[in-house]
C-alpha cells in the first residue's frame, strides 16, 4: 500500500514537472509576441463642441462611437488596442483643471471588445480640447515593446490650452527617435484646425483627413489600424549622382534622397532577363514653393536610350506629387545572359518662393521593386492591353457569332410567322 502511495506520488510529481516545464516556454513565447506585437492608441476629443449635430443627421460624438464600435470589430487579432479621451470629465470653466482633462478610458492591450464597447458607450461631449497634454499621455501609453506604434488622433476644434503647442509636442515625440506615427482626422472643415492636425500629423511621418461623414470616418480608422498592423519599412538614405555613370547601384527597397532645385539624381538598377523594374518617386514640398510644378522618373540604358517614363504634374494643392513607371525585360535564350542595368532619372519643376532658402534639397523617397515579369515581357505594355489583346479577341469572336446567330433566329422567326 504504501508503495503504491509512493509510486502515484512520483508519478504527480514528475506530471507537474512536465507540465511546468511546458508552461513556462510557453509563456515566454506569448512574452516575445506580445512585445513584438504593433500598438496603437485612439486618442478621441470629447470636448463639448462634440454635440453639434452636423454628421449625417446625428451629433460629431454619436457619428464618433458608431465609428468605434465597427472599427473595434474590424480590429486585427494582433493589434494591442488602446482608447484615450480627452475633455470628457471636467465640465467647468476653470482653464487649469480643463487642460488635465485627459484619461485613458481604455488601456492599451489585447482587446475586450465587448469591455472596449461598454466604455465608448459612457462617453458624454463635456469639457475643454486639451490636444497637447492627451499626445504627451498618449506616447506614455504605447512605450515599450518593439512593434509599430501608432496614434490616431480625432478631433473637431483646436486646442483650447496655450501655450503648449501640440504641434511643438508632436515634433518632440519624433525627436525620441521611438519610431511613433500620428495620424490626425478632422471632422470640421476648418482652416484653422486643419493647418494645427496637419502640422501634427507631419511632425510624425502621419497623415490627416478631413471627413465629413460617419462611413468615412469608420473606413479611415480602420485603414489606420490596419496599417498599424503591416511590416514596418525602414526607408535608407541614398545619395544619388548627377550621372548615370556615377549612380550607385540600387537594390529593391524604399530609399531616401534630397534633390536641389534644378538639379537632376541618377540611381542605377541590375535587372536580369525575365525580370521587371518597377519604380516609383514622390518629392515632397517641405517649404514654400511656387505653384505649378512636376516630377519627371526616366529609366534609360548606359547609353542615354529612353526606355519609359512617369511623369506627374501639381498645381500647389497637395504638398507632394508622385509618378512611377514598370519595365519588363524579356527572356533570353541564352542562360549566361547578363543583367541589363537600368539607369533610373529624377528631375522636379519645383520653385522656391522669395526669401526662401533651396538648400537642403527637396526630400524625395524613391522604390524600387524588381520581380519576376509575364512570361512573354514584350506585349505587357502593348497599347496599354498588355495580354489582354486574347481576350479582346475572344469577346470580338463572340460577338460576331451570336450576331450571326441572332439574324438566323429572327429570320426564321419571320418566315415562319408569314407561313402561319
Amino acid at each position: 500500500m504504501i508503495r503504491t502511495q509512493r509510486l502515484a506520488a512520483g508519478v504527480c510529481a514528475l506530471l507537474a514537472a512536465l507540465m511546468a516545464g511546458i508552461a513556462f516556454p510557453a509563456g515566454a513565447v506569448a512574452d516575445e509576441t506580445t512585445a513584438a506585437a504593433p500598438k496603437v492608441d485612439l486618442v478621441l476629443d470629447v470636448s463639448g463642441s462634440m454635440r453639434t449635430k452636423d454628421m449625417d443627421g446625428g451629433t460629431r460624438m454619436a457619428a464618433a462611437k458608431q465609428a468605434f464600435n465597427e472599427v473595434l470589430d474590424a480590429t486585427p487579432e494582433n493589434v494591442l488596442l488602446g482608447i484615450r479621451t480627452l475633455g470628457a470629465n471636467y465640465p467647468g470653466d476653470d482653464r487649469k483643471t480643463g487642460c488635465k482633462d485627459t484619461a485613458q478610458l481604455y488601456p492599451v492591450g489585447p482587446l475586450d471588445r465587448t469591455e472596449a464597447k461598454t466604455a465608448v458607450a459612457t462617453l458624454s461631449p463635456t469639457g475643454w480640447t486639451p490636444i497637447g497634454p492627451a499626445l504627451l499621455k498618449a506616447a506614455d501609453d504605447l512605450e515599450g515593446g518593439a512593434g509599430s506604434k501608432r496614434i490616431v488622433l480625432i478631433s473637431d476644434g483646436e486646442d483650447t490650452c496655450p501655450p503648449l503647442d501640440p504641434c511643438e509636442v508632436a515634433r518632440e515625440i519624433a525627436a525620441k527617435g521611438i519610431g511613433l506615427t500620428i495620424d490626425t482626422l478632422g471632422l470640421v472643415p476648418n482652416v484653422k484646425m486643419r493647418r494645427q492636425l496637419s502640422c501634427i500629423a507631419e511632425a510624425t511621418g502621419g497623415t490627416y483627413t478631413s471627413v465629413e461623414h460617419t462611413d468615412e470616418l469608420t473606413d479611415r480608422v480602420n485603414q489606420l489600424v490596419d496599417r498599424a498592423a503591416d511590416p514596418v519599412v525602414t526607408p535608407v538614405a541614398a545619395e544619388g549622382a548627377a550621372s548615370c555613370a556615377k549612380a550607385p547601384t540600387l537594390k529593391s527597397g524604399l530609399y531616401t534622397d534630397r534633390e536641389e532645385f534644378g538639379q537632376e539624381r541618377w540611381y542605377r538598377v541590375d535587372v536580369e532577363p525575365g525580370q521587371e523594374l518597377r519604380a516609383s518617386v514622390s518629392v515632397s514640398a517641405d517649404r514654400a514653393v511656387n505653384p505649378d510644378y512636376g516630377v519627371l522618373l526616366r529609366a534609360v540604358t548606359v547609353h542615354d536610350r529612353e526606355i519609359v517614363r512617369g511623369e506627374a504634374a501639381g498645381n500647389g494643392r497637395t504638398d507632394a506629387v508622385s509618378t512611377g513607371l514598370r519595365y519588363p525585360k524579356a527572356q533570353s535564350d541564352d542562360d549566361d545572359a547578363p543583367a541589363e542595368t537600368v539607369c533610373l532619372q529624377v528631375t522636379h519643376s519645383y520653385s522656391a518662393t522669395a526669401g526662401v532658402k533651396t538648400t537642403p534639397g527637396m526630400p524625395l523617397e524613391l522604390t524600387v521593386d524588381v520581380v519576376e515579369g509575364p512570361s512573354q515581357a514584350s506585349d505587357v505594355a502593348a497599347f496599354g492591353l498588355g495580354r489582354g489583346w486574347w481576350l479582346l479577341g475572344v469577346l470580338v469572336l463572340v460577338g460576331f457569332l451570336a450576331g450571326v446567330l441572332w439574324g438566323w433566329a429572327s429570320r426564321w422567326r419571320i418566315a415562319v410567322w408569314r407561313t402561319n
